[in-house]
């Protein structure tokens, strides 16, 4: 009996790869910020290196790709299109749609220096928020507790121990729990100023969207050049280190 039959590759058109490969993610229930990566992904290889069929799709195929979308776009997002693309190969191996030959590495990213807010900055950037209330809150529960954006933006009312000044989360990034972390006193404080503020039966501590406008325009006007809301983070662990805390703490707050 011939071993190709079972070992070789099957020759479909390009088309039917991607229907079949984003209805499996569909039903594999991946998150919808990933399902709308994928079809973004596969239309630029589309695009610069054409609609291959499976038999089409070789090493030289994937590093044209790579080459060109990387003259397009900064490493980071094509990293992001190269871990969508390698995702999308080894679906296409396990169907025999492509030989495991094929090798796909992500580039190197040229590295973002720490930033970090002084004490001065910080007290600027809450006094400039402070007209914009739900921003603010999300400033400075980012400040005290170290969480991301996206785990900010998760928090439930439920979450809160005003008693024992404390929140407790489900990274949104890991999806393990966080456990309970500690929330500074007069950042509770303002957080229950805040909570009393809303609607009883409202669940999420923030039911707005995440204002970028907004962000970008006090940070234009506080002069912090391309700081990010993540970089508020960053400052958490600074602040941490100044006032003592250990490596080892810092390293499980963030």
């Amino acid at each position: 009996m011939n071993s190709d039959v079972f070992t070789g590759t099957v020759t479909v058109d390009w088309q039917q790869m991607r229907d079949e490969y984003e209805h499996s993610k569909k039903v594999a229930g991946i998150r919808e910020d990933s399902l709308y990566e994928v079809p973004l992904t596969l239309g630029n290889f589309e695009r610069l290196v054409g609609r291959c069929n499976s038999k089409q799709i070789t090493q030289n195929a994937i590093d044209r790709f790579i080459l060109e979308r990387g003259l397009e776009v900064k490493r980071s997002t094509l990293n992001k299109d190269i871990r969508n693309l390698k995702a999308f190969i080894h679906w296409c191996r396990k169907n025999r749609y492509a030989n495991g030959e094929i090798e796909i590495r992500q580039v190197k990213e040229d590295e973002r220096p720490v930033k970090s807010l002084t004490n001065t900055q910080i007290k600027k950037l809450i006094t400039a928020s402070q007209p914009y209330q739900t921003l603010k809150m999300r400033i400075l529960l980012a400040l005290g507790t170290g969480l991301r954006r996206g785990d900010i933006e998760a928090l439930r009312i439920s979450d809160v121990d005003f008693e024992n000044s404390y929140v407790t989360t489900r990274s949104k990034k890991t999806r393990k729990s966080m456990g309970s972390r500690p929330v500074p006193f007069r950042i509770m404080e303002e957080l229950r100023k805040y909570i009393s503020g809303l609607n009883p039966e409202q669940e999420r501590i923030f039911i707005d969207r995440f204002n970028q406008y907004r962000w970008n325009q006090i940070r234009k006007k506080l002069g912090l050049g391309d700081f990010k809301f993540h970089d508020l983070r960053k400052t958490f662990g600074s602040v941490l280190a100044q006032n003592g805390v250990s490596t080892a703490v810092t390293q499980k707050l963030l």
